[in-house]
């Protein structure tokens, strides 16, 4: 079993923009939210739901499944 881990889904997203090159500006205009709610989420202050992850998985390019599964391996490290 994976123990929850509140910095999980926010440190995979800010891996993942960072290594796109992407500023917080610029991706969550991307993903359709404010850039405040994206820094809070990246912060582990705000979880997203599973809409934003949708959203988010989107504007990666990459299908929702791939990002839980990296939310999943940042939790088990």
């Amino acid at each position: 079993m994976i123990e929850f881990n509140r910095m999980a889904a926010g440190e995979t997203i800010r891996r993942l923009r960072k290594e796109r090159e992407l500023s917080q500006e610029v991706f969550s205009g991307l993903v359709g939210i404010a850039r405040s709610h994206l820094a809070m989420i990246e912060k582990g202050s705000k979880q997203p739901n599973f809409e934003t992850i949708w959203r988010i998985a989107n504007a990666f390019d990459i299908p929702p499944s791939e990002l839980v599964a990296q939310i999943e391996n940042f939790a088990r490290s």
